[in-house]
């Protein structure tokens, strides 16, 4: 199973938006998944394994706790991969900072041409 089938499942990306808040216990990510996704217990422990085996996330023992927490080095591919399209979205990112830029000139502007409000030097 590669890194995007793994992700591919809502219920695997929700764990790992969970996780990515810090470690969480195996109880408390089940009893989040069986609200949200109404799934059994089991189920949300299979999906936790299978995040585990692909080393998505990492668990360790504290008495009869588990804790989980994210690993980084699968979706560091995952990221990696998508480097070869950031720049489709990069070139909207920056066309949206220049219409805040704007917005934000327009307001000020709007604000100190008020009647009876002082006006800024230029």
């Amino acid at each position: 199973m590669n890194a995007f089938d793994v992700l591919g499942d809502p219920v695997r990306r929700r764990i790992l938006e969970l996780l990515a808040d810090g470690e969480q216990t195996s109880g408390a990510i089940t009893d989040a998944i069986q609200v949200e996704f109404a799934l059994s217990q089991a189920a949300a422990s299979q999906h936790l394994r299978v995040l585990r085996e692909h080393g998505f996330a990492s668990v360790r023992a504290e008495g009869a706790r588990r804790f989980y927490a994210v690993e980084a080095g699968p979706l560091s591919e995952v990221d990696a991969w998508l480097d070869r399209f950031r720049r489709f979205w990069d070139q909207r990112l920056d066309a949206l900072e220049t219409e805040l830029a704007r917005g934000r000139r327009i307001t000020r502007n709007t604000v100190n041409d008020e009647p009876g409000r002082p006006t800024e030097a230029a």
